[in-house]
């Protein structure tokens, strides 16, 4: 029997005898390996060959045409996995931002629940992963920059970062003086200037080495988090 909520999936087959259902036809497997997986492995393969252009030539070289060479797949596949070119590109960055999230929560678990231990570690993880790859330095210093559309993704991802630190300033001091929008705007604002600061010197346009350049980070982050308190007066 055919009950009402049920009907709108079970119209064609409730309400008259002998109706007949159609089926829409199976993909069949090719070379033993089924259509869902094919067209997995097909948008892997643009995701990859979007992230080495990307990475090394730069946003205005990242075309559908030179995605699907790269990939070796006819043009006809892209389609199957993306509406347009800026689809793959915010897919690309959202990739790579989904994979350096899960570097700087990792750290932060594995360390203690201490201020400078906690912020050595996560920072000295961000390093890590954008100099493992130097893609990820590349689509920071030049992707960015040249594409409206990266730049607006750019705010949000801020704002993803700004709310870790939040987190993890809760979660490593016993008692945070500001009110939770304050705490927002402090990582904001922090977050927005290390962007730029990493920006500037991986573009190597400063004379510092990295070992300097973590260190300061850190202390600035920890200054920042020694300013709530004067800061809380002030607002007051």
């Amino acid at each position: 029997m055919c009950t009402v909520s049920r009907f709108t999936e079970e119209v064609k087959g409730c309400g008259r005898i002998g109706a007949v259902t159609s089926q829409p036809p199976r993909a069949r497997p090719y070379g033993g390996v089924p259509a869902d997986q094919r067209r997995a492995r097909r948008r892997a393969a643009l995701l990859a060959a979007g992230l080495e252009l990307l990475g090394t030539q730069g946003w205005a070289a990242t075309t559908v045409r030179k995605v699907c060479a790269e990939a070796g797949l006819n043009d006809r596949y892209f389609y199957e996995s993306f509406p347009d070119r800026d689809a793959l590109l915010l897919a690309i960055v959202d990739e790579q931002v989904a994979l350096g999230t899960d570097v700087i929560l990792s750290a932060a678990r594995r360390a203690p629940r201490h201020p400078q231990a906690r912020t050595r570690a996560v920072v000295t993880a961000v390093f890590g992963f954008l100099t493992t790859d130097p893609r990820r330095a590349h689509i920071l210093t030049h992707a960015f920059p040249s594409s409206p559309l990266l730049q607006r993704r750019r705010i949000e991802i801020i704002r993803t970062m700004a709310a870790i630190f939040a987190a993890q300033t809760h979660e490593t001091l016993d008692q945070v003086p500001l009110p939770d929008v304050d705490v927002e705007l402090t990582g904001l604002t922090l977050t927005a200037g290390l962007w730029e600061l990493f920006t500037t010197w991986f573009r190597g346009d400063l004379d510092v080495d990295r070992d300097h350049l973590i260190d300061y980070t850190v202390a600035l982050v920890l200054s920042t988090v020694e300013l709530a308190a004067p800061l809380h007066h002030h607002l007051r």
